[in-house]
C-alpha cells in the first residue's frame, strides 16, 4: 500500500521496531535506522482504498437522485485529471462509492464540490474465536443462561416467520441444522477471496462456508438439527446468508457495507454482523452510518462488540458503534467442554493442550512428580530464576508446574531440558488456561494445563504418590467464571463517550454447528463475542414472532430494559460488585423478562459525558406502562465498579457515583414508583461523579427498578470523571517493556536514519523524491520514495487530524490531508503488536502540494494537528500538535 495512504487513512501497519534504541531527546550522532527493521518501512508506491461520501442522506434521497448525483461526480473528477478506480458504488445505506487511490489523489478528491467525506475502507480480520472439539450438545447450557430453553418449551416461541440476515462466512448449505431455511444469500467474494494477500473477489449466487464461523454463528442463531437434537435460539427462523469472507484471511469494509445493502433488499428482519475493526468506535464511520440507517428501515441490526478487551479501554469498534445498533458483549458460559486425563485415584481432571506442543498419545501412563520446595504459592514454579530443574531429575515422569514468574515456554523448556515426558500447567488465578509454548528450540513433549484447583489437589497427592493416565477422554466441567464478562470482551466507551456495549450475552464456550467438511461431527466449541452476538439476534426474532409490531428501534429498549447485571469475578475483594457498566452495558440479555414487561423505560441508557463541565448531572427517565394493570416498583441505585488506570491498562476500583430520583437518596435507600395502566411517570435522576475516583476514569451504574409482580427493569448510565480532552492523542513506544523512543518520529529511509520529537539535528536532512534502492540495516533491499514520513503512536480517538506542510519559518504552505473519525492505536507496546495490533501509523508525503504541482525546492516542517474526540476547534487546548524537524526539498 501507498505510506500516504495506508497511514492517513490509518490501515492496519505490521510495524516491529527492534530490540533497543534511546530515550530522551539526544543529538543524532550517528544513523539509528537499525532501530527499524524493513517491516517498518513500508512501500510507499502503491495506492489503497478509501470510501468516497457525498452530500445527501441515502434514506432521504431516492435512488434516481443518488445516480445523478453520482454521474456528476465521475464526469467532475475526469474533468480535475484526478486519477482513481471506483470499486464499489452504493445508493441505499451511503451515498458514495469505494475507490482505490494515492494518498495525494484522495486529498484532491475530498476538496470537490459535493464531497462530503473520504474515509480509509479498513480491512477487517476474521474473528479467530478459539476452536476446541465438542464433547456433546451444550447450546441447553447457554439457553438456560437467557431464557431461551423457556421461550421455546413453555412460551411457543420459535421464531417462526422471522428473516434473520447473516454478514459472515456464509452458511455450510448441506448442514442437517438449517435445511429448507436459507431463504436468499449472496457469496461476493469467493473462496480465495484473502488467501495470501490478493483480494481479487468472485461473486456468485451460492453462499456456502468453507471457513466454519458464519455456521457456527447461524447454529446459535437458530440451528435445529432433528438428528442430534440440537437447537440454536430461535429454530425456526428463515436465514438469509451474505458470504463477505473467503476461506481464510480478511475482508474490507466496502465489501460488508455492499452485503448490509444486499440484506435489506432480500428483506431481511434482523441482520446479524459478528465482526468489525477494533477501536473504529467512532458512530459516524460509514459502517456505523450504514447499520444505523438499516435500524431506520425497519431492520433490527445486532453486531458483535469485539475481542479486544486485553488491549484496554474505547477498544470496540466497526457497525457495532452504530446509535440504534445493539452492541453485544461476552459472558462466559456456565459449563466447559475440555480433554480430560485420569489419574490413579480415579478422578478426571479437563485440560487445554499448550499451543506449540504436541498432544499427548492416547494411553500414555506417567507419575507426577514436582520441584522440590514448591508450592501453590510459589510465584516462579520451573522459571531460570529459580534454579530450574535438576538435570535428569524429571526423566521419565509428568511434572506439576504452577502459572506465574516467567513464560510458559521457559517453563516447559527447562522440564524437556530435565528429562520430562510430559508438563502439567496449573493456573495461578481462578478458571483455566490456553497456554503457548511455542519457541525455538521448540516443545518435544506433550505440555497440558489445568486449573488452580485441579493444580491444588494434585499437589495434595503427590505426598503418596499419583500418576496420570491420559485415556483420550472428555469432560463438562463447572466454569470458574461461568455467568460473568468474558476476559476479552472489549470495553467502551465510545469515542464521544457514549455507553457501549448495550446488552451481554453467553459468547465464552458456545456449542453450535460446524461445518460438515471441517468437522464430520458437524458441531464445535467456539469463543468470543462473534457467539454472543447471535444469541441476540436469535432473541430479538423471538421478539418480533411475540410482538410483531415492535419497531427496530425499539427492540434495543425492550432488551436493554429487561437484562440482569453480571457481577465482577477476578478473586479478589471488588469480588461482588457488578461489572464495569462499559464492558457489559444493561448486562444478560432476560428473554423472559423482555416477554412479560409492558413497561418501557427510556432513554435505555444514560451517557453523562464528562465531569469536568458539570458537578452533577441530572437526566429524566420516563417510565410507559403499556399495559392494563398498574406496575409498582421499588427503585434504587446499584454502582458499578469505576474503570482507572490508563487506556491500555485498565484497573478496576471501588469508587462509585451517588444518585438521587425525585429528590430521594437512593444509594442508602429506595423509591417507590407506581406507574398506572396505560400511564406515564417521570423520573428526575441527579448523579454525581464518584469523588474518589481518580481523573480520566470511566464511571458507571444502573437505575434498579423491582417489581413484585411484573419485570424487573434497569438503566444503565456511564460517565467520565476529569477533564476528556487532556488525554493525550500522541504517544511514546515502548520497545522492549522498559525502552521508549519520543513518539512521534521523522523518518529518512535513504539515510537508514530517523529523528525523535524533540531531537536536535546535527546536519538538515534532505530528499529527493526519486526512486532509490535502499539496503536497511538488516539486510533488506526495497524500492522506494526518497521522501519524508512520519510515524506516529494514536494513543487516543482522533475527531479531526490534520496534515500540513509548514515552510522553515513555521508558516503553513499547505494542507496535504484531513481525515476525521480515527481509531487508537492498540498498543504502546511493540512487543505485543500483530496483524490486527499496531504501535503507530504512517504519515508520508510524495513531495506535491494539493495542487498537483511539485513543491519548490526549499526547507520544510511537517505538522500533524489532532483534535480531541469532544474537542472544541476553537480553543488551542483542545488540539495537540507536533511538528517535525526542518528538512531540505533537494530535486
Amino acid at each position: 500500500m501507498n505510506k500516504t495512504a495506508k497511514t492517513l487513512a490509518l490501515l492496519s501497519l505490521s510495524l516491529v521496531l527492534g530490540a533497543c534504541g534511546q530515550s530522551g531527546a539526544p543529538t543524532a550522532t550517528a544513523p539509528q535506522g537499525a532501530l527499524l527493521p524493513a517491516s517498518a518501512h513500508a512501500n510507499n508506491l502503491t495506492p489503497s482504498r478509501w470510501f468516497v461520501e457525498l452530500e445527501g442522506d441515502p434514506t432521504a434521497l431516492g435512488t434516481q437522485s443518488i445516480s445523478s448525483q453520482q454521474a456528476s461526480f465521475r464526469a467532475q473528477a475526469q474533468s480535475l485529471g484526478l486519477h482513481y478506480q471506483e470499486v464499489r458504488s452504493y445508493n441505499t445505506l451511503f451515498n458514495g462509492f469505494s475507490v482505490i487511490a494515492t494518498g495525494s489523489e484522495i486529498n484532491r478528491i475530498s476538496r470537490m464540490p459535493g464531497v462530503l467525506g473520504v474515509y480509509p475502507v479498513h480491512r477487517v480480520d476474521l474473528p479467530k474465536p478459539d476452536l476446541q472439539a465438542a464433547l456433546q450438545p451444550q447450546m441447553f447450557y447457554a439457553k438456560g443462561m437467557t431464557g431461551a430453553d423457556i421461550a421455546q418449551n413453555e412460551l411457543g416461541l420459535t421464531g417462526k416467520g422471522v428473516k434473520v440476515g447473516v454478514i459472515d462466512t456464509g452458511i455450510d448449505v448441506d448442514h442437517p441444522a438449517f435445511q429448507g431455511r436459507i431463504v436468499a444469500g449472496y457469496d461476493f467474494v469467493g473462496d480465495d477471496y484473502g488467501k495470501d494477500g490478493k483480494y481479487v473477489p468472485v461473486p456468485d449466487d451460492n453462499p456456502d462456508d468453507c471457513n466454519g464461523h458464519g455456521t457456527h454463528v447461524a447454529g446459535i442463531v437458530g440451528g435445529n438439527d432433528p438428528a442430534t437434537g440440537f437447537k440454536g435460539v430461535a429454530p425456526e427462523v428463515s436465514f438469509g446468508a451474505y458470504r463477505i469472507f473467503g476461506c481464510e484471511g480478511s475482508s474490507y469494509d466496502d465489501v460488508i457495507l455492499a452485503a448490509m445493502e444486499r440484506a435489506q433488499k432480500d428483506g431481511m428482519q434482523v441482520i446479524n454482523m459478528s465482526l468489525g475493526s477494533a477501536f473504529e468506535n467512532w458512530k459516524e464511520t460509514p459502517l456505523a452510518k450504514a447499520a444505523d440507517r438499516l435500524v431506520k428501515k425497519g431492520v433490527v441490526v445486532v453486531a458483535s462488540g469485539g475481542n479486544s478487551g486485553a488491549n484496554g479501554q474505547y477498544s470496540m469498534g466497526g457497525p457495532t458503534m452504530g446509535d440504534n445498533v445493539i452492541s453485544v458483549a461476552s459472558v462466559d458460559n456456565v459449563k466447559v467442554d475440555l480433554d480430560s486425563f485420569t489419574l490413579s485415584d480415579g478422578s478426571k481432571v479437563g485440560y487445554y493442550v499448550a499451543t506449540g506442543a504436541p498432544e499427548p498419545t492416547k494411553g500414555l501412563t506417567l507419575p507426577i512428580t514436582k520441584k522440590p520446595g514448591s508450592t501453590t504459592t510459589t510465584p516462579n514454579d520451573g522459571c531460570t530464576a529459580s534454579g530450574g530443574f535438576a538435570a535428569g531429575s524429571l526423566t521419565g515422569k509428568a511434572v506439576l508446574i504452577r502459572r506465574g514468574g516467567c513464560t510458559f515456554y521457559e517453563k516447559a523448556s527447562n522440564a524437556q531440558k530435565a528429562g520430562a515426558a510430559a508438563v502439567i500447567l496449573y493456573n495461578n488465578a481462578a478458571g483455566y488456561i490456553s497456554p503457548t509454548v511455542s519457541g525455538e528450540p521448540p516443545i518435544t513433549i506433550p505440555v497440558v494445563a489445568i486449573s488452580d484447583t485441579d493444580g491444588a489437589k494434585i499437589n495434595s497427592l503427590l505426598g503418596s504418590g499419583v500418576s496420570v493416565t491420559f485415556d483420550g477422554g472428555k469432560i463438562a466441567v463447572a466454569n470458574p467464571t461461568g455467568n460473568t464478562i468474558s476476559s476479552f470482551s472489549s470495553i467502551g466507551m465510545s469515542a464521544e463517550l457514549e455507553l457501549k456495549p448495550d446488552i451481554a450475552a453467553p459468547g465464552g464456550n458456545i456449542y453450535s454447528s460446524y461445518p460438515l467438511s471441517a468437522d464430520p461431527s458437524g458441531y464445535a466449541v467456539l469463543s468470543g463475542t462473534s457467539m454472543a452476538s447471535p444469541h441476540v439476534a436469535g432473541a430479538a426474532a423471538l421478539m418480533l414472532q411475540a410482538y410483531p409490531n415492535t419497531q427496530a428501534k425499539d427492540m434495543r429498549t425492550l432488551l436493554m430494559n429487561t437484562a440482569s447485571l453480571r457481577w465482577f469475578y477476578n478473586n479478589k475483594p471488588l469480588e461482588g460488585i457488578p461489572d464495569y457498566v462499559q464492558r457489559q452495558g444493561a448486562g444478560m440479555v432476560d428473554i423472559v423478562n423482555a416477554y412479560d414487561n409492558t413497561v418501557r423505560a427510556t432513554p435505555s441508557k444514560l451517557s453523562l459525558g464528562e465531569s469536568e463541565t458539570f458537578a452533577t448531572r441530572s437526566k429524566v427517565v420516563v417510565l410507559k406502562n403499556t399495559g392494563a394493570k398498574r406496575e409498582v416498583y421499588q427503585v434504587t441505585h446499584v454502582p458499578a465498579l469505576t474503570i482507572s488506570g490508563t487506556t491500555n491498562a485498565p484497573k478496576p476500583s471501588g469508587a462509585v457515583a451517588s444518585m438521587t430520583i425525585n429528590g430521594t437518596d437512593v444509594d442508602n435507600g429506595s423509591l417507590e414508583v407506581v406507574v398506572p395502566p396505560f400511564g406515564e411517570v417521570e423520573l428526575n435522576v441527579t448523579i454525581t461523579p464518584p469523588g474518589g475516583a481518580a481523573d480520566n476514569s470511566q464511571y458507571g451504574g444502573y437505575i434498579s427498578l423491582k417489581s413484585a409482580t411484573g419485570a424487573n427493569l434497569v438503566v444503565p448510565y456511564s460517565g467520565f470523571k476529569g477533564d476528556y480532552q487532556s488525554l493525550k492523542s500522541f504517544g511514546d513506544v515502548t520497545l522492549d517493556g522498559k525502552t521508549r523512543l519520543n513518539f512521534p518520529i521523522l523518518v529518512d529511509d535513504a539515510a537508514d536514519d530517523f529523528y525523535q520529537e524533540g531531537q536536535t539535528l546535527n546536519a538538515v536532512p534532505d530528499y529527493t523524491f526519486k526512486k532509490v534502492e535502499v539496503t536497511y540495516s538488516d539486510g533488506t533491499k526495497a524500492t522506494v520514495l526518497d521522501a519524508p514520513y512520519l510515524l506516529a503512536n494514536l494513543a487516543h480517538q482522533i475527531r479531526t487530524l490534520t496534515f500540513e506542510l509548514l515552510d522553515a519559518n513555521g508558516n503553513v504552505v499547505d494542507t496535504l490531508g484531513k481525515y476525521n473519525y480515527l481509531s487508537r492505536d492498540c498498543t504502546d507496546d511493540y512487543t505485543k503488536t500483530s496483524s490486527t495490533c499496531t504501535a503507530f501509523e504512517a504519515f508520508d508525503w510524495d513531495g506535491k502540494l494539493s495542487n498537483g504541482q511539485d513543491a519548490p525546492n526549499g526547507l520544510y516542517q511537517l505538522r500533524l494537528r489532532a483534535l480531541k474526540p469532544l474537542g472544541d476547534e476553537s480553543n488551542p487546548a483542545h488540539t495537540e500538535v507536533y511538528t517535525s524537524q526542518r528538512f531540505a526539498v533537494v530535486r
